[in-house]
Parts: C-alpha cells; sequence; structure tokens
C-alpha cells in the first residue's frame, strides 16, 4: 500500500509539473511567463557578450549582495524593534532540497534508457540499415551545414527559447489553418519520398 502510495504520489507531481510547464508556455498567467521568458533571454543575451564565467560570477554576487542586504535590514530592524523573529530564510533553509536514491536511481534509468535509443538509432542510420532514413538523416545534416555557417550555438538557443514561448500560443490561435498547410506540405514530401523511393533500387521498405 505504501508502494502504491508513493507512485501515485510521484506521478501525481509529475502530473502538477508538466500542467506548470504548460500553463508557462502558453502564457496563461502573463506575469509569471514574462519573468521566465525574459529571465531566460536576458541570460542567453548576456552569454553572447561575456563567458560562461563571467556570467555566472555576476549572478552569484547580485544573489549574494540581495541576500545579505536582506539579512543585514532585518537584523537591524529586529534590534530597533527589539523582536526575536530569528533568521529571515529559516523557512527556505529547512526545505529539504537532497535527492533521493530512489530519485537519483530513476533519472539514471531515463539517462541510460535515451542514451541506448540513441545510440541504436545512430548506428541504423550511419550503417543504412533503411536507405530512405539515412537519406533523410543526410539531408538533415547537409541543412545543418547551412544552419550552422550563419547562427552558432547560443543564437539557435536564442531562436528555440523564442520559439518555446510563441509558437504555442500561435498555434492556439490558428491551429486550423496550420493543421492544412502542415498537411499539405506533409503530402508533397511523402510524394517526392514516394517517387525517391521507386526509382532508387533497394529504398523501398521492406513490407511487415
Amino acid at each position: 500500500m505504501q508502494a502504491t502510495a508513493d507512485v501515485t504520489k510521484k506521478e501525481g507531481s509529475w502530473t502538477d509539473w508538466k500542467g506548470q510547464a504548460i500553463d508557462l508556455l502558453y502564457w496563461r498567467n502573463v506575469k509569471q511567463s514574462g519573468a521566465v521568458f525574459s529571465s531566460v533571454l536576458l541570460l542567453l543575451f548576456s552569454l553572447t557578450q561575456f563567458s560562461v564565467v563571467s556570467v555566472g560570477a555576476y549572478l552569484a554576487l547580485a544573489a549574494l549582495s540581495a541576500s545579505i542586504s536582506f539579512r543585514i535590514y532585518k537584523s537591524v530592524l529586529q534590534a530597533v524593534q527589539k523582536t526575536d523573529e530569528g533568521h529571515p530564510f529559516k523557512a527556505y533553509l529547512e526545505i529539504e532540497i537532497a535527492l533521493s536514491q530512489d530519485q537519483i536511481s530513476k533519472y539514471a534509468d531515463k539517462i541510460l534508457l535515451y542514451s541506448n535509443t540513441c545510440m541504436k538509432e545512430l548506428r541504423r542510420l550511419f550503417l543504412v540499415q533503411d536507405l530512405v532514413d539515412s537519406l533523410k538523416f543526410a539531408v538533415l545534416m547537409w541543412l545543418l551545414t547551412y544552419v550552422g555557417a550563419l547562427f552558432n550555438g547560443l543564437t539557435l538557443l536564442i531562436l528555440a527559447v523564442v520559439s518555446m514561448f510563441t509558437m504555442p500560443v500561435v498555434y492556439e490561435k490558428h491551429q486550423a489553418q496550420i493543421d492544412q498547410y502542415v498537411g499539405l506540405i506533409r503530402t508533397q514530401v511523402n510524394s517526392v519520398v514516394g517517387k525517391i523511393q521507386a526509382k532508387i533500387p533497394g529504398a523501398k521498405r521492406k513490407e511487415e
């Protein structure tokens, strides 16, 4: 019974976290989404101008300056008012932040699963188990050479963050039109792939 309760609790926590992430990306709470979006963009733009070490050091100094100033302010206030409220961050200091053995094992198993799946897929593509999939992968890598020539990693990361906070809202508002265009593009791509499969020997998938 205890094990079942623990599993149910973990599933509920994951569902809550997933729901919060969706609400954040869909701007259900404009202030919260705006704060996260602007903070992440500010951090990424800072990394384009300064090194990771400098940005990390400045962030740590800013956080320490704020916390030390607040601690001194509360201490002076308690001395003036002659109160004994204790440490201003006592509630946060008592929060348990350590990962349990079960959580570490769970995340390690997931990382291992994704790593094995990725290695198997790369082996399948590079050793041409399926000619069509390998050709698609080659085209993707060829396109990425042009993307890499135009953008660096940080620029792509900034574009990814902007897309994460804009595309869900755009899709939600114009879902019917987007689905229609995506369907047309998918039909054209499948048609081209079908023609290539018909002309290249050995490219046709085996019937299951």
